[in-house]
């Protein structure tokens, strides 16, 4: 196996449970009905990378153990996949660098609005550092030297994506491929998510939605893609408990929870 992806959260903008609900979901007692905003950490060929930071980030490392990683992939700037990278400044702390950021203009232009302070001329101390990596639909490489001093390079594919109207961004590294917040893939961008080993992808609710793949919408998507794995997140309490959800999917296909790991 070349790597490994945890799911570090696997719920929509608000979580589940969510406040104020009394739904058998958000009051259920089995912990893979406790959906964190959706995030992903991928281990491959010497690189850890984090997919999206949002409001849970600081928990979820924490959880996890993490001690570093080497860069952060943003879909898009929406707060539940951005609302964590305040919590950043502890690498900066411990390496002593900006951190790398890999994002649309549009994406680093909301992360300039929302981090105000973090690009002043003058800084506080103690804020974060982001070193904002521009990319767009254009495969790019990641490089860093590894622990015996050799150089290592990591090239991942990005995927357009339809939010609604909001274009963003998937992710494929290696024959792992991770879309999420996604109700629309553009024609010309399957031919980025052939011979996948794994696809990760959102199914907010059985019901169709505004913005995200309904589970009838995402089951399409799986069979026209034809990964040999297939895992569903961004899931909401709508979709049900993860126990009901599980009953009702095809044998390719599993319900994520926070906390899984997939090797690859």
């Amino acid at each position: 196996m070349d790597g490994c992806i945890t799911f570090l959260g696997t719920g929509t903008s608000q979580g589940v449970p969510m406040i104020g609900c009394n739904c058998h979901v958000c009051k259920s007692a089995d912990s893979k009905d406790n959906r964190l905003r959706s995030s992903a950490l991928i281990d491959y060929k010497g690189f850890r990378i984090l997919i999206d930071c949002g409001p849970d980030f600081r928990q979820q490392m924490l959880r996890e153990g993490v001690q570093d990683v080497d860069a952060l992939l943003l879909t898009h700037q929406h707060k539940d996949h951005t609302g964590g990278m305040d919590d950043i400044r502890a690498f900066n702390y411990f390496r002593e660098a900006a951190f790398p950021i890999y994002a649309e203009t549009r994406v680093q232009e909301s992360v300039k609005r929302e981090y105000a302070y973090a690009f002043y001329e003058i800084k506080y101390p103690g804020v974060p550092d982001f070193n904002l990596i521009t990319i767009d639909e254009e495969p790019f490489t990641i490089t860093k030297t590894s622990d015996n001093g050799e150089k290592i390079e990591l090239e991942i594919t990005p995927i357009r994506i339809m939010h609604y109207k909001l274009p963003i961004l998937g992710f494929r590294i290696g024959n792992l491929a991770y879309i999420t917040d996604g109700s629309y893939i553009p024609e010309n961008q399957f031919r980025k998510l052939e011979n996948l080993d794994i696809l990760v992808i959102n199914a907010i609710r059985h019901e169709p939605h505004l913005s995200h793949f309904s589970l009838p919408q995402a089951l399409e998507m799986i069979d026209r893609i034809g990964a040999r794995r297939n895992y569903l997140t961004h899931l909401s309490h709508q979709i049900g408990t993860h126990e009901e959800l599980s009953r009702e999917l095809p044998g390719n296909v599993l319900a994520a929870y926070d906390t899984l790991k997939v090797y690859f």
